[in-house]
């Protein structure tokens, strides 16, 4: 793989997950990213309680993203290789705690009444 190009990349992720979950994963993924963006602009403004319980998520998603990827690819701890896959294991858990977070904080905006709760 002398040239990493885009097509590339989604070959590659492809390959990693099979062409249907890769797909749905796309999928998913920008259906959450128009609901969080819709929640933002319906909502005029960040609800700071919904975002800390949207925070509290954030390990969880992390500890999430890096053991989907380690049984899709059918690796294990013990088969990091260097510092290159630390990287890698740390962008996913990275990309894993943001993601859960994002889910976590839309899902409370369409489906929790928080004035049921408490006076935000």
């Amino acid at each position: 793989m002398k040239d990493l190009t885009f097509g590339t990349l989604i070959a590659v992720f492809e390959e990693i997950f099979g062409r249907g979950l890769f797909w749905a994963m796309v999928v998913a993924a920008a259906g959450l990213t128009v609901a969080y963006l819709y929640v933002l602009i319906r909502d005029r403004a960040i609800s700071w309680r919904k975002f800390l319980v949207a925070q509290l998520s954030m390990p969880l998603g992390a500890v999430l993203g890096v053991w989907f990827v380690m049984v899709m690819t059918n690796s294990g701890l013990s088969d990091i290789g260097g510092p290159i896959d630390v990287v890698v294991l740390l962008g996913v858990a990275v990309g894993g705690a943001i993601g859960a977070a994002i889910l976590v904080y839309t899902l409370q905006s369409l489906f929790v009444d928080m004035r049921r709760i408490g006076k935000e």
